[in-house]
C-alpha cells in the first residue's frame, strides 16, 4: 500500500498509471509494502483461485467487512482508500503483479481500508482459507506477503487511517480506547475536543452530548463510549469461545511467554487458546525498540514481534481472545476450568499462566489527579504524539526505561531520566546506556528520586526530583511522566490456588518446598515450570526466579509445551 502525500495532484495521478507506482515504490518501506510477486507465485496462486474480470468504481472489498479473498491483480490498476469511494483519501494503489490487503486478513480483524478499481483489468481471487494453506506450505511466498501486510499496517498507523476515536483528552474514557486502540495495533485517528474544531463540528453534526463522548466512528457505526470487548467485537478482534468447547491447552497471557507456547502448542497438534485481559504483546509489547533479541540485528519493535507470534499462532491453528480478562481458575473432576470475567468458563487439560507483571506506581499521593492526562505506563507512538515537542521526565533505571528515554528523545524537547540508583548501567543493559550517554536531547538524573508532581487542573507543568546524596531539591519542567520502577506479579486472579515465593511469583519446580499443592505427594520430582499443581505451568515474568527478558520468556513458552506433552502422555513433536 503505497503512500499518497494527501495532495489532489498525487491522488489524480495515482489513477493514471504505472509511472505513480514507479515513483512511490522508491523508498524502503515502499518496496517492502509493495512487492510484486513472482511468476511463479502468481501460478500457484493462479492454480488455487480464479479469475474475475473487474469493472470500474467496482469495490472489491470495502472498510468495514469482516473478510475478503486475497487478490492478485494481472492487469489494471486498484486504488486502497480510507472510506469507500475514491473521493476519501486514497491511501494507496496498485498495479499488475501486486495483491491486495493488509494484517486484517491474517489476524481475523474487519478490514480497516476500501479497495476500488479505478482501471478494469482481472484479478486472480485465492479463499482465506486456501491462501492459509499455501502459506503454510511455501515459506517464500509467505515471507513476502506477511512482511508485505506487517508494513502495510505500520502505515496506516501512522496515517491516522481506519478508526475515528472522537473525545477530550483529560477523559478516562478516552484514554482508555486510545490505549486500547495503540496497544493493539488498530489503525485509527484521534479527534481531541478540546484543540480541534473539526472534532466540536463533527459531535454537533452528529447530535451528541459532550457528556456521551467519546465516541468510536466506524463502519457507519456510532459506538458512545464502549467499553474495550465492545469495541473489540465491532473491530473482529474479540474471538468468543462456545461453551462445549474443550482445549488441550489454555494459556492466560499474551505477552513472549503465552505467545511462544501458543506457536509451539498449536504447531504440535494441541488445542490451544491464548487469554489476555488487554492486548497481545505484554510488556515487551510496550517498548519501542528490542536491539538485544535473537535474529533481529537492527531491532525490532515490541509490537511488531508481537504482530509477528499472533500471525504465526493464528496460522498453526491458536485462538487468540483479547480482551479477555480471567478471574479465577478450579479444578473439576481431574481437569481445570478457567473463569473469565463476563462468567463464561473454559475447560482445558492443561493451563499455562502467563500473565507476567504490571509496573508499580510511584508513591506520590497526588499521582491519581494527574495520571488520566499526564502519567504513562509505556511509551508507544501515541504517547509520543500526545507529548510531541513536550519535555518529559522518565523514572526508572532498568532497559524498559532506557528505551522509553531514548524513543521519546526522538519526538520531545528534552527527556529527563531519573534514576534512584548511582550507576545508569546498574540495571541497565550496557548498548542502552551507551546509547543515553550519546543522546544529547537525556538529562540523566543518577541517585534520584521523584518528590512530588506540580500542575494545575489534573495536567503537569513540572516534576520536584530530589538528589539523594545532597539531600537537594529541583524543580524539572514537565508535561508528562513515564514510570517503569518495576514490576508487581499479576497473579490476583489466582488467589491461593498456587503456591508463590515472599515478592509474589509463582513458584515452580525444585523451588517448591515439601508437602505443597494439592495433595498427590512430594514435588521434589517436579520439572522446573510446573507449579504446586499438576498440569499447570507458569512461564515468563509472573514464575520466580524468571530473567525477565523477551528471549527467555519466549524459550519458556516454548519448554512449558514439551513438558505438557510428558505430563499427558505423549511424545513432543520438537
Amino acid at each position: 500500500m503505497t503512500c499518497a502525500d494527501g495532495s489532489g495532484s498525487v491522488a489524480d495521478r495515482a489513477l493514471t498509471g504505472e509511472d505513480v507506482l514507479a515513483e512511490l515504490t522508491e523508498t524502503a518501506d515502499h518496496y517492502y509494502a509493495f512487492p510484486r510477486l513472482t511468476e511463479r507465485q502468481i501460478g500457484l496462486l493462479a492454480a488455487k483461485g480464479h479469475l474475475h474480470r473487474t469493472t470500474r468504481g467496482e469495490h472489491l472489498y470495502t472498510q468495514g467487512d469482516e473478510s475478503c479473498d486475497f487478490y492478485v491483480i494481472v492487469s489494471g490498476l486498484v486504488a486502497v482508500v480510507d472510506g469507500s469511494s475514491v473521493d476519501d483519501q486514497i491511501v494507496g494503489v496498485h498495479g499488475e503483479g501486486r495483491f491486495l490487503g493488509e494484517l486484517s486478513l491474517l489476524t481475523g480483524e474487519t478490514l480497516y481500508v476500501t479497495a476500488v478499481v479505478v482501471q478494469p483489468g482481472e484479478v486472480i481471487a485465492v479463499p482465506l482459507r486456501v491462501l492459509t494453506q499455501l502459506l503454510s506450505k511455501d515459506t517464500e511466498l509467505a515471507n513476502v506477503i506477511v512482511r508485505a501486510y506487517l508494513t502495510r499496517r505500520s502505515m496506516l498507523i501512522e496515517m491516522g487511517n481506519g478508526v475515528r476515536i472522537v473525545g477530550s483528552r483529560f477523559s478516562n474514557d478516552t484514554r482508555r480506547l486510545r490505549e486500547f486502540a495503540a496497544r493493539n495495533r488498530l489503525p485509527h485517528r484521534f479527534l481531541d475536543l478540546e484543540t480541534d474544531r473539526t472534532a466540536e463540528t463533527l459531535v454537533r453534526q452528529l447530535g451528541v452530548a459532550p457528556d456521551d463522548t467519546p465516541l468510536v466512528l466506524w463502519g457507519g457505526q456510532i459506538l458512545r463510549n464502549p467499553s474495550n470487548t465492545d469495541l473489540a467485537k465491532a473491530l473482529g478482534l474479540f474471538a468468543p469461545v462456545e461453551p462445549d468447547d474443550r482445549f488441550d491447552l489454555v494459556i492466560v497471557g499474551a505477552g513472549p511467554a503465552g505467545l511462544g507456547a501458543a506457536v509451539y502448542g498449536a504447531s504440535e497438534g494441541l488445542a490451544t487458546v491464548v487469554l489476555d485481559a488487554s492486548a497481545t504483546g505484554g510488556q515487551a509489547g510496550l517498548s519501542s525498540r528490542i536491539e538485544n533479541y535473537l535474529g533481529f540485528p537492527s531491532g525490532v519493535s515490541g509490537s511488531e514481534l508481537a504482530e509477528r507470534a499472533v500471525v504465526q499462532a493464528r496460522k498453526f491453528g491458536a485462538r487468540i481472545t483479547v480482551p479477555a480478562e480471567a478471574v479465577g481458575l478450579e479444578e473439576p473432576g481431574g481437569s481445570y476450568r478457567v473463569r473469565l470475567q463476563d462468567g463464561s468458563t473454559l475447560d482445558t487439560r492443561t493451563v499455562v499462566v502467563a500473565t507476567g507483571a504490571r509496573y508499580r506506581r510511584l508513591p506520590l499521593p497526588e499521582l491519581p489527579k494527574f495520571e488520566a492526562t499526564s502519567v504513562y505506563y509505556a511509551a508507544t507512538q501515541v504517547e509520543a504524539q500526545v507529548c510531541g515537542g513536550d519535555p518529559v521526565t522518565v523514572v526508572g533505571g532498568g532497559n524498559s526505561a532506557g528505551q522509553a528515554a531514548i524513543f521519546l528523545a526522538k519526538h520531545s524537547v528534552r527527556v529527563t531520566l531519573v534514576i534512584r540508583g548511582g550507576d545508569l548501567d546498574q540495571d541497565m543493559s550496557r548498548y542502552l546506556a551507551d546509547q543515553i550517554e550519546s543522546t544529547s536531547r537525556i538529562d540523566v538524573l543518577l541517585s534520584s528520586e521523584v518528590e512530588s508532581l506540580v500542575g494545575e487542573g489534573g495536567v503537569l507543568d513540572a516534576v520536584i526530583v530530589r538528589d539523594n546524596r545532597s539531600g537537594m531539591c529541583r524543580t524539572v519542567e514537565s508535561r508528562a511522566l513515564f514510570v517503569f520502577i518495576g514490576a508487581e506479579p499479576h497473579v490476583d486472579w489466582l488467589a491461593d490456588q498456587l503456591e508463590l515465593d515472599g515478592s509474589g511469583f509463582i513458584l515452580t519446580g525444585p523451588d517448591l518446598g515439601p508437602g505443597s499443592g494439592s495433595g498427590e505427594g512430594d514435588p521434589a520430582g517436579r520439572v522446573l515450570l510446573e507449579t504446586s499443581r499438576r498440569g499447570v505451568f507458569a512461564v515468563g515474568d509472573v514464575r520466580s526466579g524468571s530473567t525477565k527478558r523477551v528471549a527467555s520468556a519466549v524459550g519458556d513458552g516454548a519448554m512449558a509445551v514439551r513438558l505438557i506433552h510428558e505430563y499427558l502422555g505423549q511424545p513432543s513433536i520438537a
